[in-house]
């Protein structure tokens, strides 16, 4: 015997199975976001895009709010808590609510300028220096083609105290010891190479203070691995006046080294997780997203945030690949992983590579 359902009865199950839409929060300009709170970080947005960020480039204010998140995650320390001490509070605005303690430490020296830069729009639109900072930060590299789209949470507190001195790892510190500064606030060594992609959009100011706004790698408006790339070929000049602490030979007219990133990308227990990103645009942008999304909550309890990573811009695609620097051949690489072969990569044509500094602003 055939049963047939009624029209009637049809639509009645159909309703009964069918997935309720989600919500969402329409914001200014049409704009949606998941939670209602979030639309507010929407006018941020715009804001500064056009009044920090210049319109949307990948120049001086990105490199310096990517540095700030870090910066201000960093002041924590669950050893000092353990042994009854203050540990900071992470990634809680305390280096902008605080700045006149914290922008004289050593480790944050050149950091004042972007805290001042970044503290009006923080006041204007009447949220936290926390969720400013990392907010910025996410923002900031989406304007450089190839960078993931980071998780942004929102809801840290304002209220927070100076974070102790000496928790921010120097450019000369030994490997052992920042690798032990991570391992405070639960990074393993690899995950801090995951960090350092952050340098692909980087630039040293302080370091040698004659030529302010020198990159890392000669495409620090593009977030690729050229930075990986370069990090391992041999050393040859000093951009600037000589050497400075925290600094070693560069391979390019115009490009800075740091003394750790050369460390890190020689170590024996860092070099094929930094070796790995130079073929793998997809690896690295996705170990960099994680290792933020642990950062940039370092002190806080994320169950208590608000996601609002639905408000952050999607970035540019890349269209480049990595490549060897005109004048430079596969010899010129210190190939230190040896467990994995170092990727086949085609040197650009021409006179050996200068690389222009970053202008400053």
């Amino acid at each position: 015997m055939q049963i047939t359902l009624s029209s009637a009865l049809l639509a009645l199950v159909a309703t009964a199975v069918a997935v309720p839409t989600e919500k969402r929060a329409t914001c200014s300009k049409g704009r949606t976001t998941a939670h209602a709170s979030c639309c507010i970080w929407f006018d941020v947005l715009d804001d500064i895009q056009e009044n920090l960020f210049d319109g949307g480039e990948c120049g001086e204010e990105v490199h310096e709010s990517l540095r700030l998140t870090f910066h201000d995650a960093i002041g924590f320390s669950p050893a000092l808590f353990r042994q009854g001490k203050f540990g900071g509070g992470g990634a809680d605005g305390s280096i902008m609510a605080h700045s006149e303690i914290e922008t004289n430490f050593a480790a944050n020296n050149g950091i004042d300028e972007i805290v001042d830069a970044q503290h009006p729009f923080a006041l204007a639109h009447k949220v936290s220096f926390g969720d400013f900072i990392q907010f910025a930060g996410a923002v900031g590299i989406t304007n450089c083609p190839g960078a993931p789209r980071l998780e942004f949470l929102a809801g840290r507190s304002n209220i927070s105290l100076p974070s102790p001195d000496g928790l921010v790892p120097e450019p000369f510190n030994p490997t052992d010891m920042i690798i032990n500064r991570f391992a405070d606030v639960g990074f393993t060594p690899n995950e801090i190479v995951d960090l350092l992609v952050s340098h692909t959009v980087a630039a040293q100011d302080k370091v040698d203070p004659t030529i302010p706004g020198t990159p890392f790698d000669s495409t620090s408006g593009t977030f690729d691995s050229q930075f990986f790339v370069e990090t391992l070929l041999v050393g040859q000049l000093f951009p600037g006046n000589g050497s400075n602490q925290g600094e070693v030979l560069s391979p390019l007219a115009g490009e800075f080294r740091l003394q750790s990133d050369a460390a890190f990308a020689r170590d024996p227990r860092t070099a094929c997780e930094w070796q790995s990103f130079i073929a793998n645009h997809n690896t690295m942008t996705s170990k960099f997203r994680a290792a933020m999304q642990k950062m940039t909550v370092l002190g806080q309890n994320r169950n208590l945030l608000t996601d609002c990573s639905d408000v952050i811009p999607v970035p540019k695609t890349l269209t480049t690949k990595p490549f060897l620097p005109a004048g430079k051949t596969q010899r010129d690489v210190q190939v230190a992983c040896h467990a994995s072969p170092f990727p086949a990569l085609t040197a650009q044509p021409g006179p050996a590579t200068s690389v222009a500094p970053v202008p400053p602003s």
